[in-house]
């Protein structure tokens, strides 16, 4: 058994490499002719286009189901649909709502905003390791923490006391009016 797991013919590894080097040079002009947004990661439909193409070429270098010739059908029909969606989304609003996910704020100034946490299903130790990565030293620093629609966490933070965030910025953020209301209460302890 274990010899069956070790073992590989020659023609078998010739084929392995010769589909690696077929189908990878494929993937560099299938993204050439689509452009650099096919390995974007700003809305839900281009994260699931990597995952999608990197499960498409393991599973075409590697095994005999699907040929070499499926695969790369496969994975160009995965550059045109992903195309086709963010040329659509450009075009329509309707559409990218239907597509994207909205970001979310997860704290305004130095305050976290527990329901939004919950709706992210993510914690305040979370926001803190993203808090560190970000070099925000203290709470005082932070003006917002975002949750994008990628899943990606942005932390906009100065250490400048009298910062602001542009709110054109936040427009399309769940609850960016919080960060309005934070700041006019900052401005407000200030004053006393």
């Amino acid at each position: 058994m274990l010899e069956k797991w070790l073992a590989a013919e020659g023609t078998e590894l010739l084929l392995v490499l010769l589909s690696c080097l077929v189908c990878y040079a494929a993937i560099l002009v299938y993204t050439r002719v689509a452009g650099l947004r096919s390995f974007s990661k700003m809305s839900a439909a281009d994260f699931a286009m990597t995952i999608a193409v990197g499960s498409l070429f393991a599973s075409t270098i590697s095994s005999p189901s699907p040929s070499l010739i499926l695969g790369l059908t496969a994975i160009a029909a995965l550059y045109a649909s992903q195309w086709l969606i963010a040329s659509v989304r450009c075009r329509s609003k309707r559409i990218a709502d239907w597509v994207d996910n909205e970001p979310l704020l997860l704290m305004a100034g130095r305050t976290f905003l527990d329901e939004n946490l919950r709706r992210a299903n993510l914690t305040r130790s979370d926001v803190h390791g993203k808090l560190r990565e970000a070099n925000a030293f203290n709470y005082d620093q932070v003006l917002a923490v975002i949750f994008e629609t990628t899943g990606d966490v942005s932390v906009l933070h100065s250490p400048d006391p009298d910062s602001r965030v542009d709110m054109e910025i936040l427009q399309d953020v769940i609850d960016a009016d919080q960060l309005k209301d934070a700041a006019a209460a900052l401005s407000e302890s200030k004053s006393n």
